[in-house]
């Protein structure tokens, strides 16, 4: 089926096959359309359908609350083109840049399941065939008779790689997480698309680093974090990562941050955070970190007064968490938007 988008500033064409999103289709064909989660969501993604047939395979989607219905309005990550389709969509639409990683299918299979912590696990994938992605991107997980995918950021950085790491937490109700929780699933296969997001870091960035994390959040930092170590940036520029959970039973890849610690002592400082309990002895003998209590947006909005000058800002983690960073960053730090990179996908 042929699709056509009208956007604010220009036409595309692309084709979709069928059982194929829409969104996934234009993404792979160089296509920048808007998306945030591309899950389901978010409702970035959303377009009226002028002409044509469009099938909603998930009419649960959390997206669609934000659709006027009436109007013809779907989700491009959700919808399957059933007839060659007329789509508006009310942002301006641009080629994706040369050099872009382009997005596109591909098929892995667990090879290992690692829990980290009671509700946390680690996840590696081998996959079919390597992937190029910039550190700080996602894919979106498909699993055979679960409705709907998931978006999860990688932790490693290789390029290009042939696995892909991931961390996710045990959410009450999700059916990825009873998937997931109630046997180990070393061996199933998932189906991918990627790579996604925007919230990434490149070795021609020339700003100080400021990272946010809040739980599994920390995914996507700690691939920006290996690039970043491996291109010596903070020889160059400071480093300051704030990773905040609930208690410090809740905490996990601390070994690995030590490690990027290590690499650049002198540039790099990680701060944890536990906003429901003080911080244990045995924790502090950490010296390497600095230790604070409370949120962690409100723990580095403290830590960072008067440092956030010429900052690049990457936010990752829970919704109320992301909302807080970014209403932080935006008030009280005076960032500009231009210079704050944040994924939220639940």
């Amino acid at each position: 089926m042929k699709i056509h988008v009208n956007a604010c500033n220009q036409t595309h064409d692309f084709e979709v096959p069928p059982g194929e999103k829409i969104l996934d289709a234009g993404l792979r064909h160089g296509i920048a359309l808007p998306y945030e989660c591309g899950s389901g969501t978010c409702g970035t993604c959303r377009a009226r359908l002028v002409s044509g047939d469009v099938d909603d395979p998930w009419p649960e989607a959390p997206g669609r609350r934000l659709l006027k219905r009436e109007k013809g309005e779907f989700l491009m990550c959700q919808g399957l083109a059933r007839a060659d389709c007329v789509l508006e969509v009310p942002v301006r639409v641009e080629p994706m840049a040369e050099g872009t990683c382009v997005p596109g299918h591909l098929a892995g299979v667990v090879r290992r399941w690692t829990p980290l912590t009671h509700d946390v696990v680690h996840l590696e994938l081998e996959l079919e065939r390597p992937l190029r992605f910039e550190a700080g991107q996602f894919v979106l997980m498909g699993i055979d008779g679960i409705a709907g995918r998931r978006a999860y950021s990688m932790v490693n950085y290789d390029r290009p790689a042939s696995h892909l790491q991931f961390v996710v937490k045990k959410k009450p109700g999700g059916r990825v997480s009873e998937w997931l929780f109630a046997s180990n699933v070393t061996g199933a296969s998932v189906e991918l698309f990627g790579p996604l997001g925007r919230a990434i870091f490149t070795p021609d960035l020339a700003q100080p680093i400021l990272c946010i994390a809040g739980g599994s959040g920390i995914a996507g930092m700690m691939s920006i974090l290996a690039r970043a170590c491996a291109e010596r940036h903070f020889d160059r520029y400071r480093g300051h990562v704030y990773f905040g959970v609930r208690t410090a039973r809740d905490l996990f890849f601390v070994d690995e941050l030590a490690a990027f610690k290590a690499q650049s002592p002198d540039g790099l400082e990680v701060t944890l955070a536990l906003s429901d309990e003080g911080v244990p002895d045995a924790s502090r003998r950490r010296s390497e970190f600095s230790w604070d209590t409370g949120f962690v947006h409100e723990v580095a909005a403290r830590s960072m007064r008067g440092r956030f000058t010429g900052v690049r800002a990457y936010v990752a983690g829970p919704p109320p968490m992301v909302d807080g960073s970014l209403r932080m960053l935006l008030r009280e730090a005076r960032l500009s938007p231009s210079d704050i990179r944040y994924d939220k996908f639940s």
